[in-house]
């Protein structure tokens, strides 16, 4: 899986750069000599190692972009402690999860609760057993690739339920809710918002000339080519069969206009290639919010009438609605 990241704007690797991160290990540990030790074992193991020399160090660390998620704290540091660092940790309400293993010479239950209570994950006591700390560290990376599998499958499940399976772009669903989202928007900060409906031309021909494996592949075909020829913050759905639906923030009737173009422009410009070279045109039907179209409802009861005049006036053409003029 590759990279992506999270509706809450969270990093979410793929199985490499997951086992990459759960192969990078933070040291803290003011004690000079025990960070060389830590460090030479864990070099050894094949882990990427970051050292600091005290809690202030390693949270500075920690507040850049994917940090390490194996931690390892010693208690007592100067600044910010062991204890101190882990409460920190855990208040955080963003990142990925970060296991943390607190090394202290304190060996009283007393003290194991406090740790533990405080966010550590495990404890281990000093003098560290080599083989101890290999052991522990596997549980770590073990616990953290199961979150990974975890949130890697719950953000494919969010994809899933927002964007259409067959082309990749947005579903109906999702850009309903979007295109009321941008409406109240724009009025707020007194924008404009255009919408364009199009419509792939006799596409049931081509189904029937070609196969229903052809007809996906010019689907898909169209919306690449639609999502190339908007700005990047532009939105483009499949809103049902062979219909399009495209949101376009800030534009005016001319800005709309040389859009809806462009984009007919480069579908009509080239054939499709599906073993055959299929050619394929779309009708566009515009139109923009303005003081008499301002819900949903109506920018696209405007459009859907553009779309029609559109193929009605001979297909592969566009089509700007007077409405809300």
């Amino acid at each position: 899986m590759n990279s992506v990241e999270s509706s809450t704007g969270q990093f979410i690797p793929g199985d490499s750069e997951s086992r990459k991160l759960c192969d990078r290990v933070l040291i803290a540990d003011d004690d000079a000599m025990s960070r060389r030790i830590l460090q030479s074992w864990l070099e050894g193991w094949g882990y990427e190692v970051t050292a600091a020399e005290d809690g202030a160090t390693a949270w500075n660390i920690l507040q850049q972009d994917h940090p390490p998620e194996l931690l390892i704290l010693d208690w007592v540091m100067p600044t910010i402690d062991g204890v101190e660092l882990c409460r920190r940790i855990r208040d955080r309400r963003h990142g990925c999860y970060q296991y943390i293993l607190l090394v202290t010479s304190r060996d009283g239950k007393q003290d194991v609760v406090k740790g533990l209570e405080a966010g550590a994950d495990d404890y281990l006591t000093k003098p560290l057993n080599r083989n101890e700390l290999q052991a522990r560290l596997g549980v770590g990376k073990r616990i953290l690739a199961l979150q990974r599998g975890l949130i890697q499958a719950r953000e494919e499940l969010r994809y899933q339920a927002t964007h259409d399976i067959l082309t990749g772009l947005l579903n109906r669903g999702t850009m309903m809710d979007l295109l009321h989202r941008e409406l109240v928007r724009a009025i707020r900060s007194k924008n404009s918002t255009g919408v364009l409906m199009l419509d792939l031309d006799h596409f049931k021909l081509v189904n029937d000339t070609y196969g229903h494996l052809a007809g996906d592949a010019v689907l898909r075909e169209v919306a690449r080519r639609m999502s190339e020829a908007v700005r990047g913050y532009d939105l483009v759905a499949r809103y049902g069969g062979e219909e399009f639906l495209i949101v376009i923030p800030n534009c005016d009737n001319e800005q709309i206009r040389e859009c809806a173009e462009r984009i007919r422009a480069s579908i009509a410009d080239e054939p499709v290639i599906h073993g055959a070279k299929i050619p394929i045109t779309v009708s566009i039907g515009l139109s923009v919010a303005g003081p008499g179209l301002t819900t949903d409802t109506e920018i696209l009861a405007a459009a859907d009438s553009a779309l029609y005049q559109a193929k009605n006036s001979g297909r592969n053409r566009t089509v700007l609605s007077n409405a809300g003029c």
